[in-house]
C-alpha cells in the first residue's frame, strides 16, 4: 500500500497495542509496535492508537463507533483476543469462541466498506506449564480471528507465527518475558510483520 497525507490509520486492541499511551493526548502512540509502524510510514500519514489495557472483544465492540468509525479512518488494524483467553484462567471469565467470533465479525462488517482492514492474530509465548494450558483456548480463538478476517477481506498479519519464528531465534523470554506482553524486540517483530503485510519496506535493524 502507498500511504499519503490523506491517510488516517487507527490501531485498536488491548495492552499489546496500548503500551502506555497518554489517554489525554490523541497523538500519543505509546511505546510499542504502533509507534514503530508510524516511524516507518510517511510523516504526513496520521496514526492513532486506540489500544486499552485489559480489553476483550466485548469491550472493543462497545467502543468501536467512538474509537474507530467516528474517526473516519482509511485503515483500521485490530489486535484482540489474548485477554479473552487469559481472563478464563485467572478470573474464570469465559469468552466462548463462537461469541468472540460473532463480536469480531460484527465490528469488521461495520467497517469493511469504509476503509482497508488489517487483522493481527493474538499470540502467546508460554512461560511455563500454566500458560501452556492456555493454548487449548487460544488456538481455536486464532482460527476464529482468521475466519472473520477472511470473511471481510482483511489483510491478515500472522503475529502468532512471526513471534514463534522470532522466539526460535532469540528465545521466548526475549520476545515476551511474561508470555503475553512484548519486549522492545517483540514489538519490533510485530511492527515488521505489519509493515511486510502492508507492502512497506521494513527498516534495517
Amino acid at each position: 500500500m502507498q500511504f499519503t497525507q490523506d491517510d488516517r490509520l487507527v490501531f485498536i486492541g488491548d495492552s499489546v497495542t496500548d503500551t502506555g499511551r497518554d489517554r489525554e493526548d490523541p497523538a500519543s502512540l505509546g511505546a510499542g509496535y504502533v509507534r514503530l509502524i508510524a516511524e516507518a510510514l510517511p510523516a504526513s500519514a496520521t496514526v492513532v492508537n486506540k489500544g486499552v489495557n485489559g480489553h476483550r472483544v466485548q469491550d472493543l465492540e462497545a467502543r468501536w463507533a467512538r474509537d474507530v468509525l467516528d474517526l473516519a479512518p482509511t485503515v483500521v488494524t485490530v489486535l484482540i483476543g489474548i485477554n479473552d483467553t487469559w481472563r478464563r484462567y485467572d478470573q474464570g471469565l469465559h469468552s466462548p469462541v463462537p461469541e468472540f467470533e460473532a463480536s469480531l465479525d460484527r465490528v469488521l462488517a461495520a467497517t469493511e466498506k469504509r476503509c482497508a482492514l488489517f487483522v493481527m492474530t493474538p499470540f502467546l509465548l508460554p512461560t511455563g506449564l500454566e500458560q501452556e494450558a492456555w493454548l487449548e483456548d487460544l488456538g481455536p480463538r486464532i482460527e476464529a480471528v482468521l475466519r472473520a478476517a477472511t470473511a471481510h477481506g482483511a489483510t491478515i498479519v500472522r503475529s502468532d507465527l512471526a513471534m514463534l519464528r522470532a522466539a526460535e531465534a532469540h528465545g521466548a523470554a526475549a520476545l515476551a518475558p511474561d508470555g503475553v506482553h512484548p519486549s522492545v524486540l517483540g514489538h519490533r517483530v510485530l511492527a515488521d510483520a505489519w509493515l511486510t503485510a502492508a507492502g512497506v519496506r521494513v527498516p534495517s535493524p
